[in-house]
């Protein structure tokens, strides 16, 4: 398949959007950026076409797919929302984050993964939104990359990964947030947890009478279980290297990043702080250490950098469980496999 690759800056360049939504409406794959991070698009209408998004990206068809639509109250052509969906919607979209309603036959079980539900999300970025409005369908898109790899934050990894694969590339610059959306699914005004993003459980609280954590945040799933939401189940976010994450005081870990450098040939994801610590041999700045959203907007594109460094295998620090940090975190131990190491 031949990839047109086009830039678009703003949304005022009305032709190349309605070119990229033509794409869409045709049954073509589209991957466009986002908030979170580069989207891989087709008609969420079309069985075919969402088809094609798992032959793309080479994911299993059990994962489900998100439908990004222009405006929150266009979920109602494909999903059955609820009071508690709107106070989210009010207080969060457009933004970062997907609720998991019950579907309508609009949509088909192909984008669902067979379940009965169907994840819908309003994306902030201005191009994103454009290009689906022009579209005038929603839109199924998961991470434009290859499945299992680290998401692409900008298009030069898309490009890496799907040039061949898909229609057309939008190049519109950077990803802000750097992480997927924030996943909940609703029951009634209560939320369960299923894969946290930029909007936090704190944030969540606010709307929702209560919110849970799935114990699929922060554990593997066990391996008969459904995944109910992208991101759960299989293999996430991994560079080829192996990643082991370090859980232990700035100290210690400093300590046995020294001895690593001297006895192994490692590639090491360290805090800004700490680069003039450790020798500047296959090391990677990912922020400052209380920079959380500094550090999850730069994660993936570190984890590809790493790829390029040739380490026999990736140190990096084992984040903390609050806030933003329980999204670094989760991203952090499925790319790592769960691996952990006290030090």
């Amino acid at each position: 398949m031949e990839t047109e690759i086009i830039v678009i800056s703003d949304v005022s360049e009305k032709e190349k959007i309605k070119k990229a939504a033509d794409v869409l409406r045709r049954g073509g794959l589209v991957a466009f950026p986002t908030e979170t991070v580069y989207g891989l698009g087709a008609n969420a209408t079309d069985e075919n076409a969402a088809k094609k998004i798992y032959a793309a990206k080479g994911r299993p068809s059990d994962n489900p797919l998100i439908i990004h639509v222009a405006d929150p109250a266009d979920a109602e052509k494909y999903a059955v929302t609820s009071e508690c969906y709107y106070r989210l919607a009010k207080a969060f979209m457009p933004g970062p984050l997907t609720v998991i309603l019950p579907k309508k036959e609009t949509i088909p079980a192909s984008v669902t993964g067979g379940l009965d539900s169907v994840a819908v999300r309003c994306p902030q970025h201005p191009i994103a939104n454009e290009i689906i409005r022009e579209c005038g369908v929603a839109i199924a898109a998961p991470s434009a990359n290859i499945s299992g790899s680290p998401s692409p934050t900008c298009a030069k990894h898309v490009i890496h990964d799907m040039t061949g694969r898909v229609d057309m590339i939008v190049d519109g610059g950077a990803s802000e947030i750097g992480l997927e959306s924030t996943i909940i699914k609703l029951d009634g005004n209560c939320a369960t947890l299923l894969r946290p993003g930029a909007i936090t459980c704190d944030a969540l609280s606010c709307v929702c009478e209560r919110v849970e954590i799935s114990h699929a945040v922060t554990e593997e799933l066990a391996a008969n279980e459904k995944p109910l939401s992208p991101g759960m189940k299989y293999r996430h976010y991994a560079p080829t290297s192996p990643l082991v994450l370090l859980d232990g005081d700035d100290d210690c870990v400093i300590s046995f990043l020294r001895r690593a450098q001297n006895r192994e040939h490692c590639t090491i994801l360290c805090y800004d702080e700490e680069a003039e610590l450790l020798r500047f041999e296959r090391l990677i700045p990912i922020g400052k250490r209380d920079d959380i959203a500094a550090q999850s907007a730069k994660l993936f594109s570190a984890l590809r950098e790493a790829d390029t460094l040739d380490g026999d295998v990736i140190y990096a620090h084992l984040p903390k469980k609050e806030g933003l940090g329980l999204a670094l975190y989760n991203r952090m131990i499925r790319a790592a496999a769960h691996t952990i190491k006290k030090v």
